[in-house]
C-alpha cells in the first residue's frame, strides 16, 4: 500500500442520524446536493453556496434514487417501491410511471422487493437494480437490473443479481460498470451506446476485504473510480485497470456512496450495524461527509422523457 494516495476524513460535513443515507446527487443547474435516507423515507437537499445551515428535508415514500429530466425543472425521476416514479419538488408527491413486475414475477413479488441504485446513461435512459426490501425479507438473488427508455419502454438488463449498487459508464462510452455488493465485485460489460445493450461480463474489481463490500462509485475525469466500502470505513480510489491507488480514510464504518462537486467529494454514510463491537464507528454513523480530493468528476445525465 506504500504507493496509495491517502485523505483523512476527521469529522463531518453536515452531522446528521440517517439511517440508510444514500444516493448523493449534484445539480449543477442549483448548485444544490440532494441525497436520500431510505429507511426514514427522507429527502434531504443543501445549497452548497450557504453550506450545511441550508439543510432542507422533505417526508418521502421511500426513493433510493433519484435523478434529473432533461427540461423539466418541477420533477424529479426516482426509483421507489415499486418501481419508477416522478417526485414533485415542492409537495413530494410520487406517481408512478413504471411498475417493474408483472405476471411472469407473481403476486407477491412486489411487496417483497425495492428499488436501489441508479444512474442515466448519455442517451438519457435510467438504470435501477432492484433488491429484496430487507423490510420484508433478507436479500437473496432475485434482484434485477432494470433500464427505462426515454420512449418508456422497460428492458430487463441483468437477472439473478444481490444487491444492485454503483453502476457507470467509460468515458468513451463503450464500457458498462456495475456493483453486486454481496459478490464483493464490480463487473464490466461490453456496451452499445447505440442500443443500450450490455455483453460479456466479466469481473473488473474483486474487493479483498473482510466484513466489507463495495456500495455507490462514482467516476473522475481520469477515469478512476471512487468506490465506498460498506463497512470498511473508506471510499477506495481505483485506477482504470481496477488498481487501488487511493483511499478515503472516514469515521465511520457504513459508507454508502461518494459524488462529486467540481473537484470534492461527498460521500453518504448508514448507521452503524453492530454498535456493540464496533462502538467508535457510532458517532458519525449516518453522516454527510466532505473531502477536496484534486480532481473533478464525469458529468452526471439526464432522463430524456419524450
Amino acid at each position: 500500500m506504500g504507493n496509495v494516495k491517502q485523505w483523512i476524513v476527521s469529522e463531518p460535513y453536515l452531522k446528521l442520524d440517517c439511517r440508510l443515507g444514500e444516493a448523493p446527487f449534484h445539480e449543477r443547474s442549483s448548485h444544490t446536493l440532494r441525497f436520500v435516507d431510505i429507511v426514514k423515507k427522507k429527502l434531504h437537499v443543501i445549497d452548497l453556496e450557504q453550506g450545511p445551515s441550508s439543510l432542507k428535508s422533505f417526508d418521502v415514500d421511500a426513493i433510493s434514487t433519484t435523478a434529473d429530466i432533461e427540461d423539466t425543472a418541477d420533477e424529479l425521476i426516482v426509483g421507489a417501491k415499486y418501481g419508477y416514479a416522478l417526485l414533485a419538488r415542492d409537495t413530494g408527491e410520487l406517481e408512478y410511471i413504471k411498475r417493474v413486475w408483472d405476471e411472469r414475477d407473481g403476486p407477491d413479488k412486489p411487496a417483497r422487493m425495492r428499488m436501489n441504485d441508479g444512474a442515466c446513461d448519455s442517451q438519457g435512459r435510467y438504470w435501477v437494480g432492484a433488491m429484496n426490501d430487507p423490510n420484508v425479507q433478507t436479500p437473496s438473488n432475485e434482484g434485477v437490473l432494470f433500464r427505462l427508455d426515454p420512449d418508456m419502454t422497460l428492458h430487463r438488463m441483468l437477472e439473478g443479481v444481490s444487491i444492485p449498487n454503483g453502476m457507470g459508464w467509460s468515458a468513451d462510452d463503450r464500457t458498462f460498470y456495475f456493483t453486486d455488493s454481496p459478490t464483493k465485485n464490480i463487473y464490466k460489460f461490453d456496451y452499445d451506446a447505440s442500443t443500450g445493450n450490455i455483453s460479456n461480463r466479466e469481473v473488473f474489481f474483486h474487493l479483498e476485504v473482510e466484513n466489507a463490500v463495495p456500495d455507490g462509485f462514482a467516476m473522475d475525469v481520469e477515469g478512476c473510480f471512487w468506490v465506498a466500502l460498506c463497512g470498511g470505513g473508506k471510499v477506495l480510489r481505483l485506477s482504470p485497470e481496477g488498481k487501488i491507488i487511493g483511499e478515503v480514510l472516514i469515521p465511520t464504518r457504513m459508507v454508502s456512496c461518494p459524488a462529486f462537486v467540481d473537484e470534492e467529494l461527498f460521500i453518504t454514510s448508514a448507521e452503524e450495524e453492530d454498535p456493540d463491537s464496533q462502538p467508535g464507528s457510532v458517532r458519525f454513523g449516518g453522516s454527510l461527509f466532505k473531502v477536496d480530493v484534486g480532481v473533478t468528476g464525469l458529468p452526471l445525465h439526464k432522463f430524456k422523457r419524450r
